[in-house]
C-alpha cells in the first residue's frame, strides 16, 4: 500500500457520506470495539466508553511507533463513531433518556484480530490505568439490509429524519426491522464539540426486510 492513509469515510462513501434523502444498503461484515451501557450520553457511562474506544483505538493505530505493529498493518485515519440505541422492551424511544441502551463502537481496520485488540487492552491498562477497558470487546458485526440518510442538524430533530426514512419504507415494500434485536443505528461525522448543532452531520441508518 503507498504512503496514503485509508480514510474509510472517502474509500465507502456508501456507508459513510449518504445523501440526505433516503437510500436502501446492504451492509457488509465489519469489525468493532465496541462497549455497552444505558442512559443519556451526559450520564457517566457514555463518556466512560468513549475514553475505552478512542484509547484502544489509538493504541492499535500507534503500535507501529513501538515496532509492535499487527501483520498486515496500513495506515489509515481511526473511524468515526457509531451507535446502536434501542430500549428494554423493543425500539429507542426518542423522549426517555435515561431508560436508552446502547452500543458505541469504532470500526477497526481489517488487519485487527482478537489477539490485537487483547494486546492493546493490556497496553491500556498498563499505560493509562485511569481508563477503564474492561468492558470493551471485539467483535465482527454484519447489519446487512438497512435504508439510511443524512440528517444534518441537531440530535434533537432526528425524529422528521426517522419519519423520512419510514415514508421510503413504506413506498418501497420495506418492513421496519428496529428493535433491541436490529437497532436504530447513527454515525457521527466529525466532533459534536466543535460543530455548531446545525451543522452537525450524523448518518441515521435503520434494519429493515423485504416484504
Amino acid at each position: 500500500m503507498s504512503s496514503e492513509k485509508l480514510d474509510y469515510k472517502k474509500e465507502y462513501k456508501d456507508l459513510y457520506m449518504p445523501k440526505a434523502k433516503p437510500m436502501l444498503i446492504d451492509v457488509p461484515a465489519m469489525s468493532f470495539i465496541m462497549v455497552d451501557g444505558k442512559g443519556a450520553p451526559e450520564g457517566d457511562e457514555y463518556p466512560n466508553a468513549m475514553q475505552a474506544l478512542y484509547a484502544l483505538s489509538f493504541t492499535i493505530k500507534m503500535s507501529k511507533m513501538g515496532g509492535m505493529q499487527p501483520d498486515g498493518y496500513f495506515e489509515y485515519v481511526v473511524p468515526p463513531l457509531e451507535g446502536l440505541w434501542y430500549g428494554e422492551k423493543a425500539s429507542f424511544e426518542q423522549n426517555d433518556r435515561d431508560a436508552w441502551l446502547w452500543t458505541s463502537m469504532i470500526r477497526q481496520p481489517e488487519f485487527v484480530t482478537q489477539e490485537v485488540f487483547d494486546w492493546a487492552a493490556l497496553q491500556c491498562r498498563e499505560k493509562k490505568p485511569d481508563v477503564d477497558v474492561s468492558r470493551a470487546r471485539f467483535e465482527t458485526f454484519t447489519e446487512g439490509l438497512c435504508v439510511q440518510m443524512m440528517h444534518i442538524g441537531p440530535y434533537s430533530q432526528e425524529p422528521a429524519t426517522i419519519d423520512a426514512l419510514h415514508a421510503f419504507m413504506e413506498e418501497n415494500g420495506l418492513i421496519n426491522m428496529t428493535g433491541n434485536v436490529r437497532k436504530h443505528h447513527e454515525i457521527y461525522l466529525g466532533d459534536p464539540r466543535r460543530i455548531a448543532p446545525e451543522k452537525r452531520k450524523t448518518v441515521l441508518r435503520l434494519p429493515v426486510e423485504k416484504k
